[in-house]
């Protein structure tokens, strides 16, 4: 039976178990955990290898080779590892020990697996890898774990350069708090503007980083208000500096300083794991997850009577039926949809208690009658709850439809803005009144909406909507009664505009949610890995007046709409064969899965909608497929080293395709333009050159999956790996240059010399 050392040691690539042997050391990003995959796969191999009575030379050389190369990849990593400790003495102690065990690890392994010149390793008192296997995986299991540990070590530094960069960020807005002249708060908010800029990447790279996608929609809300805020920040401050002694000024400046320190924190709290206080994160339950929850608990009766209670099932059904009081209780849910979801509840009520009583009497008599009604019964349950679950979406969703059209003309902003440049305070206070009554329809849709959102990123989407609609909506009124008392005032104006634009763009946000909600209940979309609120080049410059963002006009999205069609079909197309796929697992697997959701964004783009707002985001994202694109490459190479030698050639050819094609995709997405006609022209070669690897991809996967249907059945002989790959030794090049010392002493160098460990030499 394949023994894999990280079962043991618990490290695993595809759980955020962390280290069996340090509780506290948890892997939280995909850097960290696609760095230990070439490892284990290696070290599996080593140790799964099939003991044979006789042995060729060539079996006892590659076995050599491959315990060499791995002690060799060890000590560079370690020598990295050193580096990194030297330089952050905080961690100079804890590093050391794991380099310390991470070398004396990989030295165990060279020794026993030093086999090649023995012609009876088994009869000679050398104690190698045929007689002492138990030392082998005990080596193994250390290497692993003192990797781990080190890369984790590694991870925490990145950690503190974003709460450096956060305390940074915090001292200057003291500073500009304090104020008192132009002058001075020109100079530090180009400094702060700087700092802003810092920390914009340095979180848009761990939010891209994070493995949990709740924790990913979090780090994307916060980046979002930041963002937002940074030029609230400006025109709030400059009004309160010109009228120093408005109260509206003051409690409009210091809402906006509220909610960026409020960001602030929650990006802390993600990156560290940790909330204020050691409390909880207390996160609301919806009523889909709700349903979902209780279906599962429902069907699992088939396979087994015992394993819940029937006070467990009554009270998880009486927690979603208090939650779809949200619905009842709301003065905006239709008469309608009201009388439906208060049937469906007593509907459910009693297809459960119908439910409990054929499954008290199966517990007691399990004849073939009463299995037979208890199957009717978990049917009629669970379309009950299906049927209570579209109605509360087709009520939330038709709302929000409704709210969002009715709103979309913006005929309060507009009149608030005409009236308080005349400065007529009365007016000023009936709109302000109006737009307090919007606010509150439209923070009720947006609770209401997250009960049927359908997954946990959206949900979390939907409280960050909620959020922005309850702060910004105090807000425009506070700077509506600022200008209203001072109608010339150019800066109260331009702040008042700020605001508008604020709550304008989160209405647009929300069609493109609701959009996207939709999609999920109608199957569209499944839970795809979302790659939220990409870092934006260029939209936080020193002086903070942003570049306008480009978006596709409507001409433009109907000249390119087939290509974006094509490209939602191939989409699908990846996942009905990632689906196919027996272990889910599997690296092959989750990069294509991974691609498949960059290029359904990609799509959505084309269509004017999803989270790629403007062509610079398409661009990067671009770039970041064309990444995946070149891992999957190295995957293939993996594989064809397990594959037979018949085999062999035509999966190498692909994966050369693929690496020529993500390469073009990358020179294409870099390439500088200017004008419209020409970031139209760039806009096009992208989507077309990804639709080109799309295309490529669902031939690959079939493919890969008929192979290693093929070997699973193999001998499991120790293959050779293949040849060391110099360009990848030359990643870490140059790396005493200023502008490389943060890349060298931090998780990507470290990847460097860890999956060096897979390109072993073999004749």
């Amino acid at each position: 039976m394949a023994t894999s050392p990280c079962s043991s040691s618990g490290v695993s690539s595809s759980s955020s178990s962390g280290l069996g042997a340090d509780a506290g050391l948890e892997i939280r990003t995909r850097s960290v955990e696609q760095t230990l995959v070439p490892l284990v796969s290696q070290i599996t191999t080593l140790i799964n290898h099939k003991d044979k009575p006789k042995r060729s030379d060539k079996t006892l050389q590659a076995i050599q080779r491959v315990g060499q190369a791995v002690n060799l990849a060890v000590g560079r990593f370690v020598t990295v590892g050193e580096a990194i400790a030297n330089e952050n003495h905080e961690l100079k102690e804890e590093m050391s020990v794991a380099c310390i065990e991470a070398r004396r690890a990989g030295e165990t392994i060279a020794q026993l697996t030093d086999v090649a010149s023995l012609d009876h390793p088994e009869s000679d008192s050398h104690i190698t890898i045929f007689t002492d296997k138990t030392g082998v995986v005990k080596a193994a299991r250390l290497l692993l774990s003192s990797v781990t540990k080190v890369l984790v070590l590694a991870d925490r530094i990145v950690i503190k350069q974003i709460i450096t960069s956060r305390n940074k960020v915090l001292a200057t807005m003291e500073q500009l708090e304090k104020v008192s002249s132009f002058q001075e708060f020109v100079q530090i908010f180009s400094q702060f503007g700087n700092e802003m800029v810092e920390f914009a990447h340095l979180t848009g790279d761990r939010q891209n980083d994070l493995k949990d996608e709740k924790k990913k929609a979090r780090m994307a809300a916060s980046r979002a208000v930041l963002e937002k805020c940074t030029m609230m920040l400006l025109t709030a401050s400059k009004t309160c500096l010109r009228h120093p002694d408005c109260e509206s000024a003051r409690i409009n400046k210091d809402g906006v300083f509220h909610r960026m320190r409020l960001a602030l924190e929650q990006v802390i709290e993600i990156v560290t794991d940790s909330r204020p206080n050691g409390e909880n994160e207390m996160v609301p339950i919806s009523i889909y997850s709700g349903i979902k929850e209780f279906k599962n608990k429902v069907e699992g009766l088939r396979e087994n009577l015992y394993f819940l209670s029937k006070e467990n099932l009554s009270t998880m059904l009486e927690v979603i039926l208090e939650h779809t009081e949200d619905f009842t209780d709301s003065a905006y849910t239709s008469h309608e949809h009201r009388e439906h979801i208060l049937e469906l509840s007593k509907q459910a009520k009693m297809e459960l208690e119908q439910l409990v009583s054929v499954w008290m009497q199966a517990q007691n008599q399990k004849t073939k009658d009463l299995m037979e009604d208890l199957e009717v019964a978990i049917l009629k349950t669970c379309q009950c709850m299906n049927e209570l679950k579209r109605e509360v979406h087709s009520a939330a969703t038709s709302l929000a439809a409704d709210l969002l059209k009715y709103h979309m003309d913006h005929m309060v902003l507009k009149a608030l803005k005409i009236t308080g440049v005349e400065g007529n305070l009365e007016a000023v206070a009936e709109y302000t009144c109006k737009l307090s009554e919007q606010k509150e329809q439209l923070v009720e849709m947006c609770r209401l909406l997250r009960h049927v959102s359908g997954t946990e990123p959206l949900e979390i989407t939907c409280i960050h909507a909620e959020d922005t609609f309850q702060v910004t909506g105090p807000q425009i009124i506070s700077a509506a009664e600022t200008l209203a008392l001072h109608p010339s005032s150019k800066i109260a104006k331009e702040n008042l505009e700020v605001f508008c634009e604020a709550w304008e763009s989160q209405l647009s946000d929300m069609s493109m949610l609701l959009r996207e909600i939709n999609d999920v209940f109608e199957g569209r979309r499944g839970e795809k890995r979302v790659y939220l609120s990409l870092p934006r080049p260029g939209k936080h410059n020193a002086n903070l007046k942003a570049l306008k963002p480009v978006k596709l006009d409507t001409e433009e999205q109907a000249k390119i709409a087939k290509l974006g069609l094509e490209l939602h079909l191939l989409t699908s197309d990846v996942d009905s064969e990632t689906e196919k796929w027996e272990d889910q697992e599997n690296e092959i697997v989750q990069h294509g899965q991974g691609m498949s959701s960059m290029a359904y964004s990609m799509y959505l783009f084309t269509r004017g909608e999803g989270l790629l707002k403007t062509t610079q985001d398409l661009f990067h994202q671009a770039e970041i497929f064309a990444t995946e694109g070149t891992k999957l490459a190295s995957a293939l190479h993996a594989l064809s080293d397990q594959v037979h030698d018949d085999d062999k050639p035509l999966l190498l050819l692909e994966a050369e395709k693929l690496i020529s094609m993500c390469k073009q995709l990358q020179i294409t997405a870099k390439a500088s333009v200017q004008g419209k006609s020409a970031t139209f022209t760039k806009v096009d070669a992208c989507i077309l050159k990804t639709r080109n690897v799309m295309t490529l991809l669902c031939q690959l996967l079939p493919l890969c999956c008929k192979l290693l249907r093929k070997n699973k059945a193999g001998n499991g002989c120790l293959k050779p790996a293949p040849p060391w790959r110099e360009d990848r030794m030359r990643t870490g090049t140059n790396a005493h240059t200023p502008e490389r010392r943060a890349e060298t002493f931090g998780i990507k160098s470290l990847e460097n010399h860890v999956t060096n460990m897979t390109f072993l030499e073999s004749k």
